[in-house]
C-alpha cells in the first residue's frame, strides 16, 4: 500500500502539543516533510526556549508516522528557532496592568558544547572546498574507498544536504533500515560503510530546509547512524563555510581537514577561505588536493594544463599545509563516477586510482602522527 503525504499530515494531525492545545500540524510545526516509498523524514520545530523539552513531543510525532500504514520507518529531528514565543508565554499587548511588573526574562541559554567524538570511531575526517564545482564529492569517495584499501575500517557521510552526490557515485538506489525506530543502519558498498539524506529523498526533489533543520538532520546522521567501528569516517563537506559547516566543526571533534580546489585562481581564493575557516575552529589541515590538475588526452597521452597547473602545491607552501597529490582530469574518472563506480574499484592497477591511493597514504600517515589540541572556538 503506498503512502502519501497527506496520509502522514492526517496522522501528525491528531498530534496534540500539551503546550498550546492545538495539534502540531495545525502549528505548522512539521517542517520539509519527505514521503518516499514508505521512508518518511521531517523535522518538528519549537521555540527555541522549549528546545529538548519538546524530546517527548518529537518521539510522539515519530510513533503517529510511523502508525500510518505503508510507512517503513520514520526520521524525525526536533529543531528549534528564535521565533515568536509560545502561545502559553504571558505578553503585554500595550495594556496597563496594575503593579507594574514586567514579563520575567527568559532563563538564561546554555552554553553550547564542545566538539565530541562518535563512539567507536577512531578519527572523523572532512573533505571539504571553498566553493562547489571543483570534484570534492568525487574525491572524498574515492579517498574513502582508497582507505578501505588500506586495510582500515571506513565510513562516508554525505553531508551536503542540498545537493547529495554520494548515492549517484556510489549507485546506492535502496533505503536506509533502523533499528527498533532509533538507531540508522549505514548502508554498505564496495567494503565502505555511507549514509545521505539522498537515499531517502529522490534524486530530483530538493530538500527545501531552513539552516536550523540542516544542522539538526546533520547531527543526526553523525550521531544516530550505526558507524561503529570504525577506524575512519570521511565527511563529504558541504561547499563553502556558512552555517552547516560551522556546526559540524564546532560539535564535532575532527581529526583534521582535506581541502579540495582546482588550480585556478578562483578556486583557490575559496580554499583559503575555507583553510581559514577551519583554522579558527582548530581543525588541522591534513592536506590540499588539486583535483583536475591536467587535463590526459585519451588518444595521445598529452597534459593540457586547463585549469592550469601547480596552483594547489604553491597555496599549501603559502599556508603551510602538506600537498597530498594532483588527480588529473581524465574523462574516465567522470565516466565511471556517473555509472555509480568509482575509479579506485572499477580500476583500482590504473594510474587515477593510483593517484587518489597516494593521497590515501598521506592521510592516513597524517592520521597516525597528528595529536590534535584542545578546541576552542575563536570569536571576532
Amino acid at each position: 500500500m503506498a503512502v502519501s503525504r497527506n496520509d502522514v499530515l492526517a496522522a501528525l494531525d491528531q498530534v496534540i502539543d500539551p503546550v498550546s492545545g492545538r495539534s502540531v500540524v495545525q502549528q505548522d510545526m512539521v517542517q520539509g516533510l519527505v514521503v518516499r516509498d514508505g521512508h518518511v523524514g521531517f523535522a518538528l520545530e519549537v521555540d527555541d526556549n522549549r528546545g529538548r523539552e519538546a524530546e517527548p513531543l518529537r518521539l510522539a510525532v515519530e510513533a503517529a508516522a510511523k502508525a500510518v500504514p505503508g510507512v517503513l520507518s520514520v526520521t524525525a529531528v526536533l529543531t528549534a528557532h528564535d521565533g515568536a514565543p509560545s502561545d502559553h508565554h504571558s505578553h503585554d499587548h500595550g495594556h496597563s496592568h496594575s503593579g507594574g511588573h514586567s514579563a520575567a526574562p527568559p532563563p538564561p541559554r546554555q552554553a553550547p558544547t564542545g566538539p565530541t567524538g562518535v563512539e567507536g570511531v577512531k578519527h572523523i575526517i572532512a573533505v571539504a572546498s571553498g566553493k562547489g564545482g571543483v570534484g570534492k564529492s568525487t574525491v572524498a569517495v574515492n579517498l574513502a574507498l582508497s582507505l578501505s584499501k588500506l586495510g582500515l575500517k571506513v565510513g562516508l557521510l554525505d553531508a551536503d544536504i542540498y545537493g547529495p552526490s554520494v548515492p549517484r557515485l556510489l549507485d546506492i538506489t535502496t533505503k536506509p533500515e533502523t533499528t527498533d525506530g532509533k538507531r540508522i543502519l549505514p548502508i554498505e558498498k564496495y567494503g565502505i560503510k555511507s549514509m545521505s539524506l539522498g537515499f531517502i529523498i529522490r534524486e530530483d526533489e530538493a530538500a527545501i530546509w531552513r539552516g536550523p533543520m540542516v544542522q539538526s538532520a546533520l547531527m543526526q546522521f553523525i550521531n544516530q547512524v550505526n558507524w561503529a567501528p570504525l577506524d575512519v569516517l570521511v565527511l563529504d563537506m558541504p561547499p563553502g563555510t556558512g552555517d552547516a559547516q560551522l556546526t559540524i566543526t564546532q560539535r564535532v571533534a575532527m581529526a583534521g581537514a582535506v581541502i579540495v580546489s582546482t588550480p585556478q585562481d578562483i578556486a583557490l581564493i575559496d580554499a583559503r577561505k575555507a583553510i581559514a575557516m577551519f583554522g579558527k575552529v582548530q581543525v588541522p589541515i591534513l592536506g590540499i588536493v588539486e583535483n583536475m590538475s591536467m587535463f590526459v588526452c585519451a588518444n595521445c597521452g598529452h597534459e593540457h594544463p586547463i585549469f592550469g597547473h601547480g596552483g594547489a602545491r604553491a597555496t599549501a607552501e603559502t599556508v603551510g599545509a602538506p600537498f597530498l597529490g594532483e588527480i588529473p582530469l581524465v574523462l574516465k574518472i567522470r565516466e565511471l563516477s556517473d555509472l555509480g563506480t568509482p575509479i579506485a574499484v572499477a580500476e583500482p592497477v590504473g594510474p587515477e586510482a593510483a593517484a587518489f591511493m597516494a593521497v590515501a597514504k598521506k592521510v592516513a600517515t597524517a592520521l597516525e602522527t597528528t595529536q590534535r589540541a584542545a578546541p576552542k572556538i575563536v570569536l571576532e
